[in-house]
């Protein structure tokens, strides 16, 4: 059917409109408030807790030059929005935390006309890897959490096209957060 057809290009384009095919979510605390945070500071990696697959000693985010571009690409992406790094004392703390797994996308088309006993139907199969980053800012006094951005994408097994991947949700993540004022 052609409004089918349609649709989906429309669905297509608006997937990859975000640039760089990363689709960003973000939240804002209800009583966040970002006048006064001037200075951030970005926690260590999370420990494990029960069946979780992240861990400090997750070689894709600790001590491997993954993590280290994940974070300099935080730091330079916030440093840009006119946030300064620091290493105590800082208004924000910002936590992030990535993961990649397999997906599936299993696509039916249906032509809307057939010849004979037989429609046009096709279905399309593809497996990829799908990266996910998540961003927390958190006010360290209360340990509110004040802003979430979360980014996806498709990303590649290539460690070093995943670790660009990485900084490329990152930027976009980070676009989403509010500028620094005043």
């Amino acid at each position: 059917m052609r409004v089918n057809g349609l649709a989906l290009a429309c669905a297509m384009v608006a997937a990859t409109a975000c640039g760089n095919g990363v689709q960003v979510r973000t939240l804002v605390g209800p009583d966040a408030n970002f006048s006064g945070r001037r200075t951030f500071h970005l926690m260590r990696a999370p420990t494990r807790r029960g069946n979780a697959t992240l861990a400090n000693d997750d070689p894709m985010l600790v001590n491997s030059i993954t993590y280290q571009r994940v974070h300099a690409a935080i730091r330079s992406a916030l440093e840009k929005r006119g946030y300064e790094y620091a290493d105590s004392g800082a208004s924000m703390e910002v936590a992030y935390y990535a993961t990649a797994q397999r997906k599936l996308n299993i696509q039916n088309w249906d032509y809307g006309y057939g010849w004979r006993r037989f429609p046009r139907q096709r279905t399309v199969v593809n497996e990829y890897e799908q990266g996910t980053v998540i961003l927390d800012v958190v006010d360290p006094a209360s340990k509110e959490l004040l802003w979430r951005g979360q980014g996806k994408a498709a990303v590649s097994t290539d460690p070093e096209k995943y670790a660009k991947q990485l900084e490329q949700a990152v930027d976009a993540i980070i676009a989403k957060f509010p500028a620094r004022t005043g």
